[in-house]
Parts: structure tokens; C-alpha cells; sequence
């Protein structure tokens, strides 16, 4: 029996997850998120209007409880568990892309490959971002110490007028650029891959932090466009989730297929 040589038809595992995409590619992505989100678009504007309500009910909270503190770390923390909130909106831009029926009950009460592996992801980013809104509290403690808050009305001149206010602005976004490029590496495809395929929880991570790193032009460029977005929304007092929300999370799934 003649010997057959696998050696040149065998592609390394780190070569299936770099794909050499253009950093422009990220706009195909959102391009192709705004088509889903309008084809259909009732299931994809509720799960906006729902992210929104819950959001502002979130923010309510925070002042009512006196908590209005952790109101900045809260909304960064927001970015954290965003994929996993958005796991609705992947299965709509899948089931679009198979040709299956799309409901808001499907997109509400998802149906995973990989079973109960994404509430074990969902449990690790909720501790993360835990994590972060505590390490905010303990550098707002380092360079003010027990100086109460000032309020929303006066943050602005307590961070950018005194010496202490710009060292927690730089400190502070240091620390919280680390926890926002952690998150979103393991994060961003990790949600995506348990909707799609069979895995556990840490080996999804792990090819998500996998996926970003072989592709970091495009990624870069990705989560800028999603730091933009967001910080839109946020600049109308989260109205702008209604639309924005959706969008990025349909075309996630797309950055997925593209990259997988």
C-alpha cells in the first residue's frame, strides 16, 4: 500500500485563525449588521428598546441607592457583558443566514450548540466586571482618599482642575484599557463560537483571545468603531442603544464567520 503524505494538505491551527483582513474590513461588518438589523426589523428594535429600558432603569438605580460613584465605572463595565447580552442578536443574523424563521422568543430564549458552557462565560465576565468597578473605587480612593464624591454636577472640575483628578484620569484609563482589551479578547468571538459550535467555556475564550491577536489591524479597527458607538449612545443619555445595539451585535456575528 503506497504511503500518503499528509504533510502539505495539514494547516497549522494558529494559520486557521488568521486571516490577513484588511483593518477596512470592519466596516463590511458593520455594513452587513445594518442589513440584518432591517431585514425583519421588529425582533432586532425590541431588543434594543429592552437593553435601553434596563439600562436606564440600571442608572436609575445607581442614583436612588446613592451609588452614582460607580455611575462611569458601571457604564465602562457595560462594554464587559455586552457580547453576552447580545447573544439574541446572533441568533437572529445566524437563523438569517440559514434561512430559518426569526421571533423575538428565539432571539430571547436562545438555544446554544455548546448548552450551558455560555452561562460559565457569562459568570466570567460578570466577575470582571466586578472586578474593574472595584479597582475604580480603589483608584478614586488612592488619589482623593475618603473625599466623598462631588457629584455629577462637579466631576468635571474635580478631575480636570486639580493634580489628583488628572492622575486618576490617567491612571485610570491605563487600568481601564487593560480590563476593556481583556474583556473584549475573550470575549467577542467567545459568544459567538458556544451559539455555533460545541465547546466549552475556556477553550472559547481562549480561541477568541486566539482570533484577535492573528488578526489585530482589523480588530483594532473593529473596536474602535464599537468605542465610538458606544460613547454616541452614551452621549444620548442611552437612547441611541435602541439602534446602535442591535447593529453591533449583528455585526459581530459577521467579524465571527469572517474571522473563524
Amino acid at each position: 500500500m503506497a504511503h500518503l503524505d499528509h504533510s502539505e494538505t495539514i494547516v497549522p491551527l494558529a494559520e486557521l485563525r488568521r486571516r490577513y483582513l484588511p483593518a477596512s474590513a470592519a466596516f463590511g461588518w458593520l455594513v452587513a449588521g445594518w442589513r440584518d438589523l432591517w431585514n425583519r426589523p421588529g425582533p432586532s428594535v425590541v431588543y434594543g428598546l429592552a437593553v435601553f429600558a434596563i439600562s436606564v432603569l440600571i442608572v436609575w438605580g445607581l442614583f436612588i441607592l446613592e451609588l452614582d460613584y460607580i455611575l462611569f465605572p458601571a457604564l465602562a463595565g457595560f462594554m464587559v457583558v455586552g457580547p453576552l447580552v447580545a447573544i439574541g442578536l446572533y441568533e437572529k443574523s445566524r437563523a438569517l443566514e440559514n434561512h430559518q424563521p426569526v421571533s423575538l422568543g428565539r432571539m430571547m430564549f436562545v438555544k446554544t450548540t455548546s448548552g450551558a458552557q455560555v452561562l460559565y462565560t457569562g459568570a466570567i465576565l460578570c466577575l470582571l466586571m466586578l472586578v474593574w468597578m472595584r479597582a475604580a473605587v480603589i483608584i478614586y480612593a488612592l488619589f482623593f482618599g475618603l473625599v466623598p464624591f462631588p457629584g455629577l454636577d462637579h466631576v468635571a472640575e474635580m478631575l480636570f482642575t486639580t493634580p489628583e483628578g488628572w492622575g486618576m484620569l490617567l491612571v485610570g484609563s491605563v487600568v481601564g484599557g487593560l480590563f476593556a482589551a481583556f474583556s473584549f479578547a475573550i470575549s467577542v468571538f467567545a459568544v459567538p463560537m458556544l451559539l455555533d459550535q460545541k465547546l466549552d467555556a475556556f477553550t472559547a475564550m481562549g480561541t477568541s483571545i486566539s482570533m484577535v491577536w492573528r488578526n489585530l489591524p482589523v480588530m483594532l479597527m473593529w473596536g474602535a468603531i464599537v468605542l465610538t458607538l458606544f460613547l454616541v449612545s452614551v452621549a444620548t443619555a442611552l437612547v441611541g442603544l435602541i439602534v446602535i445595539f442591535p447593529l453591533l451585535g449583528h455585526a459581530t456575528w459577521h467579524a465571527y464567520k469572517a474571522i473563524r
